[in-house]
This record gives C-alpha cells, sequence and structure tokens, in this order.
C-alpha cells in the first residue's frame, strides 16, 4: 500500500484570477499559515452569471480583488464547503453587495456533543454566525447560467463539510477534505475520524477526474491520491495502537512518538488527530478508557 505523494508546488496569485479549467477561476486569499498553506482558495464558476465557492475570511484586500474579479458578471449563489473562518466570514458581505443566495450543508455545528468539562479547541476558528440561504442535501444540486453544483456532503473534517461537484465536468471542489498539499485537520468536536474516513469512501466511489481544493494546488488523480489517504489514516490508527501495546497511555506520549519528525507548532493538532483516531477505536472496541474519549484521558487495548 501507498501513501499519498503530496504536491507542495502552488502559485497563490494573490489579488489575481487564475483560469484553472473551462469556466472555472481562482483566486486565492493572502492568508498563508501552517493550516492554510498559501491561503484559502476562492473559486469563480460561470460565464456572464456565476457562482462564488467559499469567499473566505474576512479580508479587505480579498474583498476588494473578488469584486473586481466579478464586475459586469451577476453573482446568483455564493456556496459554503463548511463554516471555518477562513472559508465561509466573507459571504456575508458578498452578499450583500451583489444580492446572491448564500447555500450551503447547515450553520456550523459540532459532530458531537462536548463532554462534561470539555473545551472545543477549535471554537474560534469556527463560524458560527453562517447560515445559508438554501440549505443543500446530499446530491441535491443548484442551476446557473451554464453550470451546474451538486453538493457531496463529506463529513469528517466539520460536521457540516460539503463538497460541490461541478456537473459534466469531472471536477469536484473538495475543499479542506481531501487537498494536494497536506492530510486534512480531523479534530474532536467538530471533526469526526469515523464520519471522515466514510466520505472519503464515498468520494473513491465516485469517478471524478479533479478536485480543486480549498488550500494549495488541484488533485490531479484523486482516486489514486485517496487511497493513499485512506491508506495513511490506516497506518497513523495502527501507529495508535501500537503505542498503546508498548505502553503509553496518554496522548501526549503517543504525539511525541508518532510525530517526532513534525513541526512542533502542530503538536496540538496532532494531539487532536490522535483523539480522533482513539474515539474511533473505541467506538469499534479496540481500546478502552474510563468514561468517554477525552484530550487528557488514559487508554489501553480493550
Amino acid at each position: 500500500m501507498s501513501v499519498p505523494e503530496f504536491d507542495l508546488a502552488f502559485e497563490p496569485a494573490y489579488g489575481r484570477v487564475v483560469p484553472i479549467a473551462p469556466g472555472v477561476e481562482r483566486l486565492t486569499v493572502n492568508n498563508p499559515s501552517a493550516f492554510t498553506f498559501h491561503g484559502t482558495n476562492s473559486y469563480i464558476v460561470g460565464g456572464s452569471s456565476v457562482a462564488v465557492i467559499d469567499p473566505g475570511p474576512e479580508n479587505e484586500a480579498h474583498f476588494a480583488a473578488l469584486m473586481a474579479a466579478l464586475k459586469g458578471r451577476e453573482v446568483t449563489h455564493i456556496f459554503v464547503s463548511h463554516t471555518h473562518r477562513d472559508h465561509s466570514p466573507l459571504a456575508k458581505r458578498l452578499k450583500e453587495a451583489t444580492g446572491a443566495l448564500t447555500v450551503g450543508e447547515g450553520p456550523h455545528r459540532a459532530a458531537r456533543p462536548l463532554h462534561e468539562g470539555e473545551i472545543n479547541p477549535f471554537a474560534e476558528s469556527s463560524d458560527t454566525d453562517f447560515r445559508p440561504d438554501i440549505m443543500l442535501g446530499d446530491n441535491e444540486s443548484i442551476s446557473g447560467d451554464g453550470w451546474e453544483l451538486t453538493a457531496l456532503l463529506t463529513p469528517g473534517h466539520t460536521a457540516n463539510h460539503a463538497c460541490f461537484a461541478l456537473e459534466g465536468s469531472g471536477i469536484v471542489f473538495s475543499a479542506d477534505h481531501v487537498m494536494a498539499w497536506a492530510t486534512t485537520i480531523v479534530a474532536p468536536p467538530d471533526g469526526s475520524m469515523s464520519d471522515y474516513m466514510a466520505s472519503l469512501e464515498r468520494l473513491l466511489a465516485r469517478d471524478d477526474r479533479r478536485f480543486f481544493p480549498g488550500h494549495g494546488g488541484p488533485v490531479m488523480e484523486p482516486a489514486s491520491f485517496m487511497r493513499g489517504l485512506r491508506t495513511h489514516r490506516r497506518m497513523r490508527e495502527r501507529a495508535v495502537l501500537e503505542r498503546i501495546k508498548a505502553g503509553d497511555r496518554l496522548i501526549p506520549d503517543m504525539v511525541k512518538a508518532i510525530y517526532r519528525d513534525t513541526d512542533p507548532r502542530l503538536h496540538g493538532a496532532a494531539a487532536l488527530s490522535v483523539l480522533a483516531h482513539l474515539e474511533d477505536l473505541v467506538g469499534k472496541g479496540q481500546v478502552e478508557t474510563d468514561g468517554p474519549p477525552a484530550l487528557f484521558g488514559a487508554y489501553r487495548l480493550a
């Protein structure tokens, strides 16, 4: 089994619209970070009448660039893949400026309720104000002038995560579910590893030819790349089980061993990823803990 070959080659071209496929343009926000790579990608789909996918965060320069790119064109819909603050907040301002309808799976929610005494580490990263005008169910579509986008509900990164398939093109806007540059953060309680893996299988059952993600460049061979992602996650799961077999009981100890070659700035996110795997393993009956799985809980083999 092979792990994914990540592609770090990407030119963000801040402030400039980049045509990437017939009727598809990309505009990248200048908000680079360890979690967003070079920044968030917004997409414009259509010709004289268009849809915008993931308008991005509150960023004055990006809003100005979007409005310049959209000048002379009708914006009918604003699609939001999920409600993290690097993807959805600018939808409100863009809607006010264009009169477009906002579209998404639904408002922000966690994958599960908070346990007693638990704090959501990504609470400040969540856009709890977004409420779509149109809530799309799985496989439901919206059409415009020369385009049709279908929602593919892919919970895992967030409970309300959706990808959007551009019908007739083989293109899927995969947002943060599948990205060419890195694996997706799956962090409870917002995220769920069991949901993420099921969503990965859902996209693997399709026959798409290209993914345009929320960060970085395109995924050129989605099926083989996703098989690599699946292998990577299974290897991480095995690594967690091996650390427990070796005597590790606490997540920080597991992170030190499993992620020893990872940038220490990402160890907090890594701990949440290990928790996501442990939640899944407890749910499958392979691991036990006292009470619900928690970041500072102690774990043992079932």
